[in-house]
Formats: structure tokens, sequence, C-alpha cells
């Protein structure tokens, strides 16, 4: 490397010289190099300005999860994700939920939340923390204002106050919060209600004598939830006894956090897999739904499970969703504008009921199989063609040592390598 290249900040050196220093400095070669110059539909300098220190794409498989009809409008649902069951299993629940009406949803207006933290000087007292809070409120029209000057679409619309004292090791204090409850349409929102907050809090300083220290985004969006439900046909499913296995095996993830927290990892993966592939800031929604599922004070599952009257078995699964057809990488990102230009959808609330019915479906069918012949059969059929590649399987052979392996229950990449032998034999 050249003493130029080493003077250089990494942000500051081109693509080629960024994967010379990484040459140089590790242990990577050239093939493995050259995997980082294979940009795909972007330019470097596209993904240069999304994020610091770029150096490559990070491609994953993007499929087609079918048979989904959400009130009453059917639809292609793209997933991008690596592991192989999911995208088949979210469409094969979709198909049965479709025998039953499909799945109905409804998701809320777009309402963020913004926090301001306020703290009051450590010598006031109850009563001079409460003339605070009565002071902000009753300046409220004044801060909505000026927050709506901050946005041509988004709207402030109303402001909450309330008390918290420090909970944690270091026993702070009081302090007052003041949250922003902002509709961001068709946006997630974080940005335009980061600006507002930041607007505001200069102005909420002058007002109390206070200081303000965090002012952000709340990514806990319980003011804009998805509610989505679906009947599938008990004889669809296998009948009485798969049933009420399937209750067998809700009861168990609301009731353990142990097994909550695989349950609930399963509806993320129909969940994650469409955000993703719309461009979505898919580790809020993780954290809000997270943060949902022990809304009582302990973990539970996502989603609920009950026979109705006439005998079949419905899902309903209920969860923060802040989501956006506009704004971050859906204006910027080519594959994800493909993505939800394919979905044919009109507003974020209509993505957001695609997304849950997403994670309802992958729910139903892990603990369907779960209840039934365990998980592994049909992931590990699926897994199959992934270990025939390793073993070095090429085009048609995939699926011939792929299906040797299922058919003899020994799905490995000694075995597959074996039966790879044996191909080339023949």
């Amino acid at each position: 490397m050249s003493k130029n290249l080493d003077k250089k900040k990494f942000r500051n050196m081109t693509h080629e010289e960024r994967l010379q220093f990484i040459k140089v400095n590790t242990s990577l070669d050239d093939n493995e190099i050259d995997l980082f110059r294979n940009t795909s539909v972007f330019k470097f300098s596209n993904i240069d300005g999304m994020i610091e220190n770029a150096i490559g794409i990070f491609p994953l498989p993007i499929g087609i999860a079918n048979n989904f009809v959400i009130n009453n409008k059917e639809y292609l649902v793209p997933m991008a994700i690596e592991e192989p069951s999911v995208i088949a299993a979210a469409s094969n629940a979709a198909k049965i939920a479709s025998k039953g009406g499909g799945f109905m949803a409804q998701a809320d207006d777009s309402i963020m939340i913004g926090q301001i933290q306020l703290i009051p000087n450590s010598s006031y007292d109850q009563p001079k923390v409460q003339n605070l809070i009565e002071l902000i409120s009753n300046n409220k029209i004044d801060i909505i204002s000026l927050a709506n000057t901050k946005s041509k679409f988004a709207k402030c619309l109303d402001i909450k106050i309330k008390q918290v004292n420090d909970e944690s090791i270091n026993k702070l204090g009081q302090m007052i919060i003041i949250e922003i409850m902002v509709d961001t349409k068709d946006a997630m929102g974080a940005n335009v209600v980061n600006t507002m907050c930041e607007a505001i809090a200069p102005e909420i300083e002058a007002l109390t004598g206070c200081k303000v220290v965090l002012k952000i985004l709340s990514n806990y969006a319980t003011q804009r939830l998805v509610k989505c439900r679906g009947i599938f046909p008990t004889e669809l499913i296998g009948g009485e006894e798969i049933l009420k296995r399937i209750l067998f095996a809700y009861s168990l993830a609301f009731t353990d956090v142990h097994r909550a927290v695989t349950h609930n990892k399963g509806i993320m993966n129909g969940i994650d897999s469409v955000a993703i592939a719309t461009g979505q800031d898919f580790r809020a929604i993780e954290a809000g739904c997270h943060a949902y599922a022990c809304r009582d004070g302990q973990y539970r599952s996502l989603t609920k499970w009950y026979q109705n009257s006439k005998g079949d078995l419905v899902g309903e699964i209920e969860i923060p969703m802040a989501v956006g057809i506009i704004g971050g990488i859906t204006n910027t990102h080519p594959i994800v504008k493909a993505c939800l230009k394919l979905m044919n959808i009109s507003n974020s609330q209509e993505l957001a009921t695609i997304i849950a019915a997403s994670g309802l479906a992958q729910n139903f069918s892990a603990i369907r199989a779960l209840s039934n012949e365990g998980i592994q059969k049909g992931h590990m059929k699926l897994h199959s063609k992934n270990i025939a590649i390793i073993a070095g399987a090429t085009n048609d052979k995939i699926e011939m040592v792929s299906r040797k392996m299922v058919e003899e229950r020994n799905v490995s990449v000694s075995r597959a390598k074996e039966i790879l032998e044996s191909l080339k034999e023949n």
C-alpha cells in the first residue's frame, strides 16, 4: 500500500482504494475482494451516499409469497430472506386462509410519538414540577404551531405531558416528558418527528427555565397499530386433532417466555422479510413488536389462536407498525421501488396490513408444523437444495441430489457428495 493511502482516512478513499486497504490488512484473497466490486443495480456512488465507509452490497434472495388475499384484494408479497422455508410456508398458509375468506386487516392512522426529556432543577419539589407541567400545557397551542412549521406534509396533532422518576441505578430524580403526536401520513416519519422535537426543544427550555436532554421519536408506535385476522378451515389444516394441538402450542407461547421468544421469532420471519424487501426500518419494527409483546408485564405471544363457533381455527395479530411508502430508501433503492410497485398499494396503512398478514401466515405454518410432524421435515426438505449446492451440485444435479437426500431422510453435505459422485459415475 502506498504512503499516500496510509495517510488517507478510510472515508476519503475511493472504492478501489478501500478494497486495496482491506486486501493488504486482512486475509481476504482476490476472489473474495472481488465480491465487493459487484454492486448489483447500484453505482458505487449511490451506495457511498447511503452509508459511511461503504465497500459494497450484501445481497439477500428475494422471492414472492403468493395466495395472499387481504381485505378481498389479491397480493403478490415480496420477501427478502435467506431462510428457505419461510416463503413456501407463508404462501401455503395464505392459500388455506383464502379458503376461509382471506385475511381481514385494519391499520391505524400514521401517528408517531416524539419525546422531549425535560430535567427540572434539583431544587424543584412536587408542587413546582406540577406548575411546570401546567405551564407547558397552557402553551400547548403555540408549541404545536411551531412544530408544524417544520413540515409540509406531516402534522403535529397534540401534546401529552407526563412525569417520570428515574428508576435506574443513578436515581437522578424527576423528569418531565413532553410527547408530541405527529401524523406522518405515508412516511415512516422518523426524520420529520425528530426535526419537530429539535425545533420545539429550545422553546420549551425558554418557557420553563429547565434543560432539555433527549429530543427524539419513539419507535414504540402504540398509536399506530395494525390488526389482522384469518380463519383457517379445520379440514384444511389436518383435522380437529391438529387444531387442538395448535391451541396447546399457542397456550405455551402465551404462558412461557422461553417458548414465546421462539414463537415470535417465527412471526418476525414473515414481518422482517417483507419489511426488508420494501425498504422499511425492520429494527424499529422488531423493537416495537417485542415491547408490545410484554405490555402486561410478561413477554407473550404476539398472536392469538382460538376455535370459532363453526369449529374452525382463528388467528389474530395486533402489533405496532411504523412503515412508509415515501421517504428514505423507498425513493432511492431501485429494488425497493420495484417491490412496492408490484404490490400495487396506495398508502402506508395498506403496506402495514400486508406485513401483519405475512407475520400471521408465517406463525400459522410454524405452529401447525410443530404441532404435527415437527419443524424439521419441511425445513430440511427445502434446505436440502442449499446442502446440494454446498456439496458441489450444479444445474439439474441440484434437484436430483436434493430429492434423493429427502427420500432417504438424510440431509447432509457428506451424503450429498456421495450422491453427486454416484451421478458422475452413471
